[in-house]
């Protein structure tokens, strides 16, 4: 059993990302299939337009952002659930003057991310 307070968990700066931090809530030496993070990303920041070999599932804690997934582009909100299949193109950018905050849900498997732009 593993429990944590996720405010003690460390932040990790999302490097090709502008304004963006990650940390690993359940990480690879954790549990033997998925891994989850939660990403924060400051009011003016970005993670660009990249692809996964694994999918994502995301549940929106707070905040707003521009999400586009393919050709596709919606804003999204607290509350709203995000799934991102394997091999497709997004990216995020926040919308107004509070941070976008998530939950990410990946499979615990191989994966290279490719920046797009």
């Amino acid at each position: 059993m593993s429990i944590k307070y996720i405010e003690e968990i460390k932040k990790e700066v999302v490097k090709a990302g502008k304004k963006a931090f990650m940390q690993i809530l359940i990480g690879a030496d954790e549990a033997p299939n998925f891994l989850m993070r939660r990403f924060i990303i400051e009011p003016g920041g970005e993670i660009p337009l990249h692809t996964n070999e694994v999918e994502h599932e995301q549940l929106v804690l707070r905040g707003k952002a521009l999400v586009r997934i393919g050709s596709e582009e919606c804003e999204v909100k607290s509350g709203d659930v995000v799934f991102i299949p394997a091999n497709v193109e997004h990216f995020y950018k926040t919308i107004g003057d509070e941070p976008f905050e998530f939950i990410c849900v990946v499979p615990k498997k191989q994966d290279e991310i490719k920046i797009i732009k």
